[in-house]
């Protein structure tokens, strides 16, 4: 797949184009918190993403090498989705994204137990999160 070639020098200019939309950070958010993988797995998210846009987004990750994909062991029409090393590399970025929220969205409900767990103990919810992501692999991964 074709790189994106950069419109600017600075680095959070970069970041956005890979990243900087609502979609692409969904996407990628489900695959740490809400062990999603498949294509309809990410459209059943409570936001309706719509199919165009779902494609368009995991084509990006797949490009920026932010995720990789192999064939659903069950049906080789369908692939599976997960998050390379680098896109593993987001996780204090979400985790800070969240905190932010904890302190400036503090009436959202549903997120109060997680906002909980990054102020008490943030590397355990980081080790629980790469462990789920380790124990993916294993079963889904050759390697």
């Amino acid at each position: 797949m074709e790189k994106v070639q950069s419109r600017s020098e600075c680095v959070i200019s970069n970041v956005l184009e890979i990243l900087g939309d609502k979609w692409t950070l969904l996407v990628i958010r489900d695959l740490f918190f809400f062990n999603k993988h498949e294509f309809k797995e990410f459209l059943a998210s409570p936001e309706s993403i719509a199919t165009n846009v779902l494609t368009d987004r995991l084509k990006r990750l797949l490009q920026n090498e932010i995720i990789a994909e192999i064939p659903h062991p069950q049906t080789r029409t369908r692939k599976l989705y997960y998050l390379t090393e680098k896109g593993k590399d987001l996780l204090p970025i979400l985790g800070s994204m969240a905190q932010w929220g904890a302190k400036y969205l503090p009436d959202l409900e549903a997120m109060q137990p997680l906002y909980e767990r990054l102020r008490t103990e943030p590397k355990k919810v980081r080790q629980e999160i790469h462990a789920q992501l380790n124990k993916w692999e294993k079963e889904h991964l050759k390697c």
